[in-house]
């Protein structure tokens, strides 16, 4: 959690240091009857935000906080994260020597999740073989489980930043007409357009939010089934001496 709070503070200085403009430079933003060119006007970063109004600083903080966890995803969930290398095989020499009370506790004192796999079958070492493989195969499917929920968050980012960007849209073309009937309705219609215009600039913020997160969503979501896949393997290749061990004794009738 302090990490991400770091990275989204980060993403916030660095737009702020690239992005900073003067405060003239928002003048050309701002829609004026009164200029003889309007068609001439630029928009920068800046004014781009402010054209937004509430609802576009709203999806700019949600664009932090995505870009953020991005980065929290991409540090977290990778191979070595979930399977740390060398672990696999030194649990696996312990049980191979006998060791099973060693490759038990180092399995306990290991965060990842493979470490809680190997941990949670030979939790059940003496009830079988069965019991074993049933213990691992949930635990497999909590920690699968634990990945999708974290980056469920870009899920529902990228599903509100464009119901977000609607409303804006919705609320900059009642605002437009209502000024228009204010003025008698012989509003003119570049004025109208203009307001118009300026109230889809919510809807392309949304959408400019919503479409990296959710192929993020996609990428991640991929790479965690992945993972979770290759920790499985790993994992049933770590606990074979146990069930050779288990089911030799089994025949033996021991």
């Amino acid at each position: 959690m302090v990490r991400l709070l770091f990275l989204l503070l980060c993403c916030l200085a660095a737009v702020t240091l690239v992005y900073a403009q003067p405060a003239g430079a928002l003048d050309a933003t701002v829609p004026a009857v009164a200029k003889a060119e309007p068609a001439k006007q630029t928009m920068t970063f800046w004014g781009f935000l402010h054209a937004g109004g509430i609802i576009g600083y709203i999806i700019m903080i949600l664009s932090l906080v995505a870009v953020a966890l991005m980065i929290e995803y991409a540090l977290s969930i990778r191979r070595s994260m979930l399977m740390p290398p060398g672990f696999a095989d030194e649990v696996l020499n312990l049980l191979t020597q006998g060791q099973a009370n060693a490759a038990l506790q180092k399995c306990q004192n290991d965060p990842s999740a493979l470490a809680q796999i190997l941990h949670a079958g030979m939790m059940q070492y003496e009830f079988g073989w069965e019991s074993i493989e049933k213990s691992a195969e949930e635990a497999v499917a909590e920690q699968a489980s634990r990945l999708y929920r974290r980056v469920e968050y870009l899920n529902v980012i990228g599903n509100i930043a464009p119901m977000l960007g609607l409303l804006g849209t919705v609320v900059g073309m009642v605002i437009a007409f209502q000024q228009m009937v204010e003025s008698g309705g012989y509003g003119r219609a570049t004025e109208l357009a203009e307001g118009i215009y300026l109230a889809l600039i919510t809807t392309i913020q949304g959408l400019l939010v919503a479409i990296p997160c959710l192929a993020a969503y996609s990428l991640f979501a991929n790479r965690i089934a992945t993972l979770i896949a290759e920790t499985t393997y790993v994992a049933e290749q770590v606990l074979q001496p146990i069930k050779r061990n288990l089911l030799r004794k089994r025949d033996k009738g021991v």
